[in-house]
């Protein structure tokens, strides 16, 4: 699990398993024996298994990010925004806060962040696929995206590596839906997983909790809805710069972050 890439973006997460390559993966979590360890390994595979097989998805959402002051007072962030996703190579991203409105635009070409809130955008040639996106703007750009690992194409791959301890805790109720409540520990960070149960296994809340900060902040990320083979329309990955929108380089692209200036970030990675 890469702890860095576990947030929605700082600057505004599936494919097919053979059975020995679960069989390995399940036994990192060795670390807690028995039939918690297994079960949460069990419904962690069947939630990649089910959203890795979906072509088209739709989802709105809500986050909280939470930041620690320098005098230990802990203060949240909170979001709204939607994901448009059709693998393999094209998504669109909004979020919106009380400091900045976010766009994130990729057609398997060109990658487009536009800050609304500015009215200024950032391009960059960015051929390939969504999680070649999510891996070539963090490490190039300092653009993260968390929770962007929920839609990875290895997306278990991703959620386990490093994992030093899994439970299965028990079951959950997310706005009215019966969920399975999983706990990860991993050396930096540890997470929690709420799947509905069920014939449709999708995540409905996700929280990462920065275990090397002081007080431990959080980044929390609630599905509102989730719609799988969603249509698009044919328009619906183009971005469109606004009137009088200034192109700008991504470093210049400055307050589209969802804590304001000033603040420290400490649920950040």
């Amino acid at each position: 699990m890469r702890p860095f890439q576990k947030m929605w973006w700082t600057a505004p997460a599936t494919g097919q398993w053979s059975a020995s390559v679960f069989a390995a993966l399940a036994c990192a979590f060795i670390v807690a024996p028995g039939a918690h360890a297994q079960d949460a390994a069990k419904i962690l595979k069947a939630m990649s298994d089910y959203v890795t097989a979906q072509k088209s998805i739709s989802i709105s959402f809500d986050s909280d990010i939470e930041v620690v002051t320098s005098d230990l007072q802990k203060i949240q962030f909170t979001s709204s925004g939607q994901v448009l996703l059709n693998r393999p190579d094209k998504i669109r991203v909004t979020r919106t806060g009380g400091y900045a409105d976010v766009e994130l635009v990729f057609d398997g070409k060109t990658v487009t962040l536009l800050g609304k809130n500015v009215n200024a955008f950032a391009q960059a040639d960015a051929p390939g696929t969504v999680d070649q996106l999510i891996d070539g703007i963090r490490d190039q750009y300092n653009v993260s995206m968390p929770g962007a690992d929920l839609l990875l194409s290895r997306v278990y791959d991703e959620l386990t590596t490093d994992v030093l301890d899994a439970k299965h805790i028990g079951q959950g109720v997310i706005d009215g839906v019966d969920c399975e409540h999983l706990a990860f520990r991993g050396p930096d960070v540890d997470w929690q997983l709420w799947v509905e149960t069920g014939a449709r296994p999708i995540p409905h809340k996700y929280v990462i909790t920065s275990k090397h900060v002081t007080g431990a902040p959080q980044y929390t990320l609630r599905v509102k809805e989730w719609k799988t083979d969603a249509p698009a329309g044919a328009d619906a990955f183009v971005f469109k710069p606004p009137a009088d929108a200034k192109k700008v380089e991504f470093a210049a692209l400055t307050d589209v972050d969802e804590v304001p200036a000033g603040q420290v970030a400490g649920g950040k990675k």
